[in-house]
């Protein structure tokens, strides 16, 4: 998909709660000022992703709290339209990641206050009234790549125009320059390929948010 001025539509889908989707959509910004890119931004739900399934205690934990800003920034989009998401999502993730904020009512005010939007927006932290939205959208992310992955989701048009989706790419620190540029470039390659599915090695270090 391709907007008038022939930039190439990345849709990406993010749980604000996770560290390396923070590094890769950090990625993408750096992209779009090297490539004819625009991203547009959607959530996921790592909450969402991981119901009913058999998982240590910590990252329940973990889990339980992370519905509260997906909640949040679905609420802020359907009230405040789609484009608000990207600079919300920024507020939101600087404060977690790079400030090592918690995930709690006042970070959350913080963050869309930041992003120009009224605090209040924090009450859908706690309530169900977007959840179906929240569902609908997770669900057509996750729905391109499977269920055996997580976030980020990235759809783009691949070199034949043909819409490639795939999860990730999962990097640190996020590259910068000509580095992400090349990245960008081999990460659509590859995963236009036919039949292409999986580069993987083991993470040798967390995510660095210099």
């Amino acid at each position: 998909m391709t907007t008038a001025d022939s930039k190439k539509i990345a849709d990406f889908w993010f749980d604000p709660g996770c560290p390396w989707a923070w590094m890769t959509s950090r990625w993408m910004l750096e992209v779009e000022q090297l490539r004819p890119v625009e991203t547009r931004w959607h959530v996921m739900s790592l909450a969402v992703l991981n119901e009913g399934r058999d998982l240590p205690e910590q990252y329940r934990e973990f889990l339980d709290k992370a519905w509260g800003p997906v909640r949040v920034l679905i609420a802020a989009a359907q009230q405040h339209g789609d484009k608000v998401l990207g600079r919300l999502y920024t507020e939101m993730g600087t404060r977690f990641h790079n400030q090592g904020l918690p995930n709690e009512r006042a970070t959350i005010e913080a963050a869309l206050v930041a992003a120009g939007l009224p605090a209040e927006l924090a009450d859908a932290a706690d309530s169900t009234e977007y959840d179906d939205a929240l569902r609908a959208s997770h669900a057509e992310g996750i729905g391109l790549v499977g269920e055996d992955v997580g976030t980020p989701v990235i759809a783009v048009d691949g070199p034949d125009g043909d819409r490639v989706a795939f999860f990730g790419p999962v990097v640190t620190p996020t590259p910068r320059g000509e580095a992400a540029a090349r990245l960008w470039d081999g990460t659509v390659l590859v995963a236009a390929t036919p039949g292409f599915y999986e580069i993987k090695r083991t993470r040798k270090a967390g995510p660095s948010f210099e």
